[in-house]
């Protein structure tokens, strides 16, 4: 699944993932392979990105995601 994590200046990450967790509104949640659409507010916290050889981790201070066919657009206000 592909990723880009956006900020209003620059681009803070681009890729191939195998899981990312969001930091949402509601609670952490779990982005994998073929998951649903879906549009969802962030809060602050970490999104952390794996991949089969690392983890990244990304604070932010609130944004917002889009997942839809594998791939996953998030905006976002850096911490």
């Amino acid at each position: 699944m592909e990723i880009k994590i956006l900020t209003a200046n620059k681009k803070l990450y681009e890729g191939e993932v195998k899981a990312v967790t969001f930091p949402g509104k509601e609670g952490e949640f779990q982005v994998l392979e073929n998951h649903a659409p879906l549009f969802a507010l962030l809060t602050q916290g970490e999104i952390i990105i794996k991949n089969s050889d690392k983890e990244t981790r990304i604070s932010i201070f609130s944004g917002i995601v889009k997942v839809l066919n594998n791939r996953i657009i998030c905006l976002v206000d850096k911490s």
